[in-house]
């Protein structure tokens, strides 16, 4: 299936704020028109904008329970008490913990950490790791990234003396669990200006309220914030407001002062000597730090975040890298079972969502296996498996279609669940597993629009190549780091030509390398065109066609601007209705 393009063009009314906004930025009318659909509309918006500061960071007493929280650390600590660190086995629960646990480690020597077994526990908080606390002496638990639906454990650990401070980010019931505070900017009663924190995120805000409240200099935190960057990169929260601070100052952290376990990953990611941006945590160090989680134990991950010796790190990350490898060719083969699962189900091209299940597959990997499904579907999909009469299931959703209240129509057949909009999880009887497909799917079909089922690449805005010059790209680059909500501009240019030199490249010629010129300058640029070799033939016809890209550094030419072509229509694509 070709992918449809989705263009808005601007208003007159943005048209002329951007106008407005160029004249006092010296930049594009058309990247300040960037800047006008992201909600940007003043020059001290942009100037907080491209180039955020640590003094824009919230007060992190707005949160609600924020004073409790603090006063009860401070007593843990005069006390000496023994205090457990407990997270989440994912990239945002493990940098949680690892940022947590090396901040409270400088002032007391009696904490303690704990990532649950994946098999073992399950997911969040079990009664098994509040046995392991009871039986270490823990009075004090933080939990990072999970705990928030955590009702009957909690009330477990408070009949053992164990207080709890909850510091999660997930979609709350209406009834909250009996911790001593809660910390969660999705709180139905929040007071917290920005809503949209990583589980990592809620962690560094109660270390900086702690920070605070003790006299502690903010740097020693700030340290710290390379946690934060991958922990927001890796669970696609969005990169606007105080996630664009942390995340633009924590990539800065990732550069240049990487905390040991992160240099190590970074080695191990081939990434040493590249300047690290959002894409390369997305898909180089979280898999990994993820991998330890899905294959072995998440607590593994978080002994190499914490680690100080870089020797022994390398020697950790080279392991977890071991763990990456196996959890690829898991990967591979369950996408493959779960394809032909799929292109054999009954009625498919009817259905609007997929639902299927393996005894067999790993349980460690259906997440993964569930967004392979939804990218080749363009379907929300779920993913189950068992052990034993426990099933436990994962669902990605498309653009715009909000998984975690499907999954929470069905909550009547579930033991539990929780998540975010785009990827959710859960556990229920293998005897419910039928009666939850067909609640899903009918959920899905009531509320999914017809063209969120559809591939669709959103386009920016449209440029002539006279536009792209040195300067107008220099000032895109200041648009990152990119995110949701933040998205990489996708620009389109129409009626293109090949200069004569384009040709096929790559072991298996799958790919385009092209040289184009457009029909309104007489100015040519490269570009490269992933996997489009099938539109090779027309390109040198020398017929028209038009393209939507990225621009990107040309890595084998310093200093060029190279377009980096994320789909092609041609004339006779569009006559046959392809595209």
């Amino acid at each position: 299936m070709g992918q449809k393009w989705k263009y808005q063009p601007p208003t007159y009314k943005q048209i002329e704020a951007a106008k407005l906004l160029s004249e006092e930025l010296d930049m594009s009318p058309i990247l300040c028109g960037l800047l006008i659909k992201r909600g940007i509309t003043t020059v001290a918006d942009a100037k907080h904008f491209f180039r955020p500061k640590l003094s824009g960071l919230h007060d992190p007493f707005l949160m609600n329970d924020m004073d409790v929280a603090v006063k009860r650390l401070n007593k843990a600590l005069g006390r000496k008490e023994r205090i457990l660190v407990y997270g989440d086995y994912d990239v945002d629960g493990t940098t949680a913990v690892a940022l947590v646990y090396k901040f409270l480690q400088q002032f007391s020597s009696n904490i303690d950490y704990y990532i649950p077994d994946r098999n073992e526990d399950g997911y969040g908080i079990s009664k098994r790791g509040i046995d392991y606390a009871h039986s270490t002496d823990v009075k004090l638990i933080i939990v990072l990234d999970c705990g928030i639906k955590a009702v009957e454990e909690i009330a477990y650990a408070k009949s053992k003396g164990i207080d709890f401070i909850v510091c999660d980010h997930h979609v709350p019931d209406e009834e909250l669990p009996c911790a001593v505070a809660i910390l969660n900017p999705k709180r139905i009663d929040s007071t917290y200006p920005y809503p949209h924190l990583s589980g990592c995120g809620v962690g560094f805000k109660f270390m900086q309220a702690f920070a605070i409240d003790n006299g502690i200099a903010a740097e020693q935190l700030y340290g710290l914030l390379d946690l934060v960057a991958v922990s927001i990169a890796s669970d696609l929260v969005p990169i606007m407001g105080e996630n664009r601070i942390l995340a633009y100052h924590g990539l800065k952290q990732l550069n240049h002062a990487a905390s040991i376990g992160l240099k190590a990953i970074i080695q191990v990611c081939g990434l040493r000597d590249k300047e690290i941006n959002i894409n390369d945590i997305i898909f180089k160090i979280g898999p990994r730090i993820n991998a330890s989680g899905r294959i072995q134990r998440g607590k593994v991950a978080v002994d190499l975040l914490i680690e100080n010796n870089l020797r022994t790190a390398l020697e950790m990350s080279e392991q977890i890298n071991e763990y990456n490898e196996a959890r690829k060719d898991l990967d591979k083969s369950m996408t493959e079972e779960a394809n032909n699962i799929v292109e054999n189900l009954e009625n498919f091209n009817e259905k609007r969502a997929i639902v299927i299940f393996n005894e067999d597959w790993h349980r460690g990997v259906i997440g993964i296996v569930a967004s392979r499904l939804t990218e080749v579907y363009h379907r929300p999909a779920v993913v189950i498996t068992c052990t034993g009469d426990v099933a436990t299931g994962s669902a990605r959703s498309v653009t715009g279609f909000d998984v975690y209240k499907a999954i929470e129509n069905c909550r009547s057949l579930l033991d539990n669940f929780g998540g975010h909009t785009y990827a959710a999880g859960f556990s229920l009887k293998v005897e419910n597993i039928e009666e939850f497909a067909r609640c899903f799917e009918e959920y899905v079909t009531s509320n999914i629009l017809p063209e969120q089922t559809d591939p669709i690449i959103e386009i920016e805005t449209e440029l002539s190549f006279n536009d792209i010059t040195r300067k107008f790209f220099n000032d895109l680059k200041k648009f990152a780091p990119h995110g949701p909500d933040n998205p990489k501009p996708i620009f389109c240019t129409r009626n293109v030509f090949d200069y004569g030199t384009s040709k096929v490249v790559g072991r298996k010629q799958e790919h385009i390398k092209l040289e184009l010129v457009d029909n309104k300058s007489n100015k040519i640029l490269n570009g490269i065109a992933f996997g489009q070799s099938a539109r090779a033939k027309y390109i040198k016809s020398k017929q028209s066609f038009d393209i939507c890209y990225t621009l990107e550094d040309n890595i084998y030419k310093h200093g060029e601007v190279q377009l980096q072509i994320e789909s092609i229509h041609t004339q006779s694509g569009k006559q046959k209705g392809e595209e």
